[in-house]
């Protein structure tokens, strides 16, 4: 309950109090004798309030001898009718029944009272802000209509009421069902703010749920690109220094072994360099100042004189600055496909095709090694972390190979240019 909830409750009593007060001070005025203290003083400190109602009343009023006598009793039932107004102003919205009943009750103590003199109209005044303070939306216009069906009946004659009362229900009858619909609307836009309030609240609990599963899914998808990173990276150039240290192993000749030596100091090298540029999430070293087919070039190179096979390049179409995500995926999985070449395939040849056009980026690498069953399970992360690379940039990635005949793979990705070129 707020502060101007109370204040309001309070207001109410008194108001209705003081003009049940002051109509019944009124009436007593008009019907009180025209001689005798103290009624002359009274009479003259009300001045023409007497003459007026009697006016208002009408000659009937005036024939009949003035006020009926059970006036004063049916004031002070109003008056206790009137106590309770600030208790059913705190349950209006929990005992609506009770509360209608009530007004009901209190209008008809105002139309039995002004029947019974005019001065009575400025307490039965009172059901116009009770309509609104008590009443339920729907119910308000017609609490506000039939307050002023009390006040207008009571200051007609005798013959113009029936008149009266028939123009009164052509007007209010439309007026109470548009208070009727007109509050319909209003509760069910109401409600309708009230559900749409509970589900954004339920919207918020739920995008805090989302938030944080796409927290653990942001963590486990870094995870899995630290994997990629130090498998791309630094595992292949550290199983190629093995390599090399075993052919310097092996070979008989100084220079030969000087040749494996110096490959596996610039596999070393390169290893540090990956690793660091992996922690710090950054592009592939060489397309970070190379462009992508300079990049796969200097790959190839440096790749077919690490493992001797010979390599054939070829790129095709007009190259053209690609979004990084694409161009990183382009040279990892050619990175990854030779790798594979040198560590399982046994191969003599390999061939090498990047082909760009308007709405798609082919990428080929095939190899006459001694291949594999690609429907059986394989170990390693080389194969699935191709797909999923490529299924990140909204590409298809395809293997094919059948044991003793090498293995061809097939790479489309679509064409999204760079908004910058690379330098």
């Amino acid at each position: 309950m707020s502060w101007l909830d109370g204040r309001e409750r309070g207001v109410f009593l008194c108001l209705a109090s003081g003009l049940l007060g002051i109509s019944s001070t009124a009436a007593a005025l008009a019907d009180a004798p025209a001689a005798g203290a103290p009624w002359p003083l009274l009479r003259w400190l009300a001045g023409p309030l007497p003459a007026w109602l009697a006016g208002a009343a009408g000659p009937g009023w005036a024939a009949s001898g003035g006020l009926a006598p059970w006036w004063p009793a049916v004031a002070l039932a109003a008056a206790v009718w009137v106590a309770p107004i600030g208790w059913l102003h705190r349950r209006r919205d929990t005992r609506r029944a009770l509360v209608v009943g009530h007004f009901l009750v209190l209008i008809a103590l105002a139309a039995a009272l002004t029947a019974a003199s005019p001065a009575f109209i400025v307490f039965a005044s009172i059901g116009y802000p009770l309509a609104s303070a008590l009443l339920p939306a729907r119910l308000t216009m017609a609490g506000v209509t039939l307050t002023a069906i009390v006040i207008v009946t009571a200051q007609a004659g005798p013959g113009a009421r029936g008149t009266l009362l028939t123009v009164i229900a052509g007007v209010a009858l439309p007026l109470v069902l548009a208070g009727w619909y007109v509050s319909g609307e209003h509760d069910r836009r109401r409600r309708l703010v009230e559900r749409l309030r509970a589900a954004m609240a339920e919207n918020a609990s739920l995008n805090a749920r989302l938030l944080d599963q796409a927290r653990r899914a942001g963590v486990l998808d870094e995870r899995h690109r630290v994997a990629g990173e130090i498998h791309d990276t630094v595992a292949q150039d550290l199983v190629a220094l093995i390599g090399q240290l075993h052919a310097a192993d092996r070979a008989s000749r100084p220079e030969t072994r000087r040749g494996h030596l110096d490959q596996a100091a610039e596999l070393a090298r390169r290893s540090l360099s990956e690793a660091r540029r992996s922690v710090r999430a950054l592009r592939p070293e060489p397309l970070e100042t190379s462009k992508l087919p300079e990049a796969i070039t200097d790959l190839a190179e440096s790749w077919s004189r690490s493992t001797g096979v010979d390599l054939i390049l070829e790129i095709t179409g007009t190259p053209v600055a690609l979004a990084a995500p694409i161009e990183d995926t382009l040279f990892r999985v050619t990175q990854e496909a030779l790798a594979n070449v040198a560590k399982h395939a046994r191969a003599s040849r390999t061939g090498l095709t990047l082909s760009y056009t308007d709405e798609t980026i082919l990428l080929d690498i095939r190899d006459d090694g001694a291949g594999f069953a690609p429907q059986e399970p394989a170990d390693g992360f080389g194969l699935d972390g191709m797909r999923q690379r490529v299924r990140a940039v909204g590409g298809t990635l395809h293997v094919e190979s059948t044991p003793g005949q090498g293995t061809a793979v097939a790479a489309a990705i679509p064409t999204i240019p760079a908004e910058d070129d690379h330098p």
